[in-house]
């Protein structure tokens, strides 16, 4: 158990990507006092976890409903997570996980940037969204996994709330260069993750 729940983290990690967060949160606040930073980074970081844990509590009964099947999900989970881990790589903004640049710069102007675009879509985006309700369903309603995703989950988010917080170390360790450096290494292991949901949903659907 605990070897599936540091794979866990490993993949929360990767698709929340807290370092690279950090870039953004720094543009977004920049002149502003700690007290707004303190508040939007605790505020955002709530929201995206009440996001988070919604799905996480109700992914089997959303697929359920939807007649959704779970290696169905695994398969378009799978390419989602691809698409945002050739961003990574690759360094760009297709708008899957990041902002647009009209979007940052619409986010410049807000008072409140916490629910957008932080909460959504910088912490709780579609990748992580997807990831979750896959983990979830995963866990064969077994309750002690269930409780162990939640925590590594909280605790991702913990982490995320810490690196905003401590921005401005974060950025003068690593600077935009080592932050793209760290993103873009951990690109590598999602799109290695993306294709095996792929290939794990493929199995289940055609019994091969």
């Amino acid at each position: 158990m605990t070897e599936q729940l540091i794979k866990i983290f490993v993949v929360l990690f990767v698709v929340v990507e807290p370092l690279s967060l950090v870039p953004m949160f720094g543009a977004l606040t920049s002149g502003a006092s700690v007290r707004y930073r303190r508040k939007m980074a605790l505020k955002s970081t709530f929201l995206a976890a009440i996001i988070l844990f919604v799905f996480a509590l109700s992914g089997n009964w959303f697929l359920g409903a939807m007649s959704i099947s779970l290696d169905a999900f695994k398969i378009a989970g799978g390419l989602l997570l691809f698409m945002i881990s050739l961003d990574m790589v690759f360094a760009r903004q297709s708008g899957v996980r990041s902002t647009t640049v009209r979007e940052q710069e619409e986010a410049r102007y807000k008072e409140d940037i916490s629910v957008f675009p932080l909460a959504f879509p910088l912490i709780a985006g579609p990748g992580a969204m997807a990831t979750v309700l896959l983990l979830v369903g995963e866990t064969d309603n077994d309750p002690v996994m269930y409780v162990g995703i939640l925590g590594v989950l909280l605790l991702v988010l913990l982490l995320t709330l810490t690196f905003m917080l401590l921005t401005p170390v974060v950025m003068r360790l690593l600077g935009v260069t080592g932050a793209n450096v760290i993103s873009r290494l951990l690109g590598v292991v999602l799109v290695a993750l993306s294709v095996q949901y792929v290939i794990d949903g493929v199995r289940g659907s055609f019994l091969l």
